[in-house]
């Protein structure tokens, strides 16, 4: 049974940084490629963050440069370390893969952010 936890989120104020984090079981987590989504609200959810098999990694433009996506295969878990936190940061991050995506209807339950003073 696939089963994806996220954590670390919480409430911070801009500027600040958050670690989040993705614990993955129920499947082969070494081959495939790892997404971290966020769902702003009233908003649909979008990719931010990914890291393929070979850990090379791709950003939406409007993290680049303060959002590291990393993964740790030996624990089967996923990072996303977030720095120089803004408002527009808020949302609930979740993770997936792009296989799940197209194979199924599973989400995590998520993780909430929120940027504020």
């Amino acid at each position: 049974q696939v089963q994806l936890v996220e954590s670390g989120g919480g409430l911070v104020q801009p500027g600040g940084s958050l670690r989040l984090s993705c614990a993955a079981s129920g499947i082969i987590f070494s081959i495939n490629q790892i997404g971290w989504y966020r769902q702003a609200p009233g908003k649909q959810r979008e990719l931010v963050a990914a890291i393929d098999t070979t850990g090379s990694t791709n950003y939406v433009d409007s993290v680049k440069g303060r959002f590291t996506i990393s993964r740790d295969n030996a624990k089967n878990t996923a990072y996303l370390q977030m720095n120089s936190l803004k408002p527009e940061d808020t949302g609930v991050y979740y993770c997936n893969t792009p296989l799940l995506i197209a194979t199924s209807t599973y989400w995590g339950q998520g993780t909430q952010v929120t940027v504020s003073s």
